[in-house]
């Protein structure tokens, strides 16, 4: 009778260890994005700073640069001189460049900006609603939009410097 139990329990078990160990070896790094080429989610979040509310739609007819960061991510603090740099190079050209702050506390938030430097708006996604359209799965998350608010790049980690201006570049260098 034991083995029986044994059996089933075995059934059981073997199937979930075996997709568990399946789902450890996949990088969610690697897992493709649908938002590419797809129109890029709407959005109207306030700012960090006031109450002024900062809408996607507003910033039609320009190229846009999304970045979800938050104050406890290690990465995001490395990234933040790149895309500090970035605005300083491409704002002038009329690239626009938008902050949103994931799953953190907007204190800490406005207290990591003080502390590191701000050059673009910072917004508040209350729910992380704004990152779940957009299918965030971590920060730091960029999401480079042409001028029609297509998604024409979007990377997961820290952005570099080379990737950032080689794709405001191409997209700059369009109609």
């Amino acid at each position: 009778m034991n083995w029986k139990r044994a059996s089933i329990g075995l059934a059981i078990a073997l199937p979930i260890i075996l997709l568990l160990g399946y789902g450890l070896t996949r990088d969610p790094r690697a897992i493709a994005s649908p938002l590419p080429g797809r129109a890029a989610p709407d959005f109207a979040l306030a700012q960090l700073e006031n109450p002024d509310s900062v809408s996607l739609s507003s910033l039609r007819g320009h190229v846009v640069v999304v970045n979800f960061w938050a104050s406890w991510c290690i990465p995001c603090r490395d990234e933040h001189p790149v895309l500090l740099q970035a605005t300083r190079t491409y704002a002038p050209r009329g690239v626009k460049f938008i902050g949103i702050a994931y799953n953190d506390k907007p204190e800490d938030s406005k207290r990591w900006l003080e502390e590191l430097g701000k050059a673009y708006p910072s917004l508040i996604d209350p729910g992380a609603r704004t990152a779940i359209d957009y299918g965030v799965t971590g920060v730091p998350e960029t999401f480079i939009l042409d001028k029609q608010g297509v998604v024409a790049f979007k990377k997961f980690g820290p952005i570099t410097t080379a990737e950032i201006n080689q794709k405001l570049d191409s997209l700059l260098a369009l109609p």
